[in-house]
């Protein structure tokens, strides 16, 4: 059984949730390796996405699990045996990991849900914006590199305007869209794309207005991606240390309840696409 150095967030997360079956059925991990007739190093390997499963090996081990969701073994399956090399592969050695796993997780995702409090969302933004937020990191990153996330960043946004797009829906507090990133000119283009990219039926922008005079959550940021499975759904959330993956039942539950509260706090599609309309006209 070949091993990987490096396993990709999408590996690591299939063995975490053939991890989380076998401690549903209160098995250890030595029983597991036993039912698949490998050593407890390799069962180790698989649940850490090191080393790669089968098909017959995911369907054995569910079915030892007393494991009877057809969705969620059949997705599994799909994790262990795609072989997809994505456009993101063009990356891998030039930047870091963390982006061709952000790219390969909008690749599989049946939805997408945002909170922006900042920043224009990443699948929003212009060019222009994007440089200028890359140019701003510290420390200062070479000019190569800068475009080289900028085009990376340009090339996500098919799940959105390429063929088959998924839906998104994104909550962007008003500050994001006042605060001025590449000047003035280059601000009122990047307004003007986001009205533009609202007229798509597959998506969907409110806008948290100032005028929301109790709104207490500046720390609400996130990107919520769905999965085939609504367990297989993920977060993703940036911090100092960098950027996290979040996968418990128990936090997705916790992120889709604040994502609905953030949006019942939000102007309803219309009154926000005024409101940005507005914006870009005093630009």
């Amino acid at each position: 059984m070949a091993t990987r150095r490096h396993p990709t967030a999408r590996q690591a997360r299939l063995g975490a949730e053939l991890r989380k079956l076998r401690d549903a059925a209160g098995l250890k991990a030595t029983e597991a390796a036993a039912l698949l007739g490998v050593s407890s190093v390799q069962m180790s390997q698989i649940e850490s996405g090191v080393a790669g499963v089968s098909e017959e090996r995911v369907r054995r081990l569910a079915a030892n699990y007393a494991c009877s969701e057809a969705e969620l073994i059949d997705a599994l399956v799909a994790m262990a045996t795609d072989r997809t090399r994505g456009w993101w592969e063009e990356y891998r050695g030039t930047l870091p990991a963390v982006y061709l796993d952000l790219a390969e997780l909008d690749h599989y995702a049946t939805f997408r849900h945002d909170v922006a409090i900042i920043h224009v969302p990443g699948l929003f933004q212009t060019d222009a914006y994007a440089r200028a937020l890359f140019s701003y990191m510290n420390p200062e990153l070479p000019k190569s590199e800068v475009e080289h996330r900028v085009n990376h960043r340009m090339k996500r946004k098919v799940i959105i305007e390429g063929p088959g797009p998924i839906p998104y829906e994104t909550l962007i507090h008003e500050a994001a869209l006042r605060i001025q990133v590449a000047g003035r000119a280059a601000f009122r283009a990047q307004l003007t794309r986001i009205l533009e990219l609202s007229d798509a039926d597959h998506v969907t922008v409110r806008v948290i207005p100032f005028s929301l005079g109790d709104f207490a959550g500046a720390g609400s940021a996130m990107v919520y991606v769905g999965g085939p499975v609504s367990c297989l759904d993920t977060v993703v959330r940036d911090a100092p240390h960098g950027t996290g993956f979040i996968d418990s039942e128990a936090q997705l539950k916790h992120f889709r309840g604040l994502f609905r509260r953030v949006k019942e706090a939000s102007l309803a599609p219309e009154q926000s696409r005024d409101l940005i309309n507005q914006m870009a006209k005093e630009q």
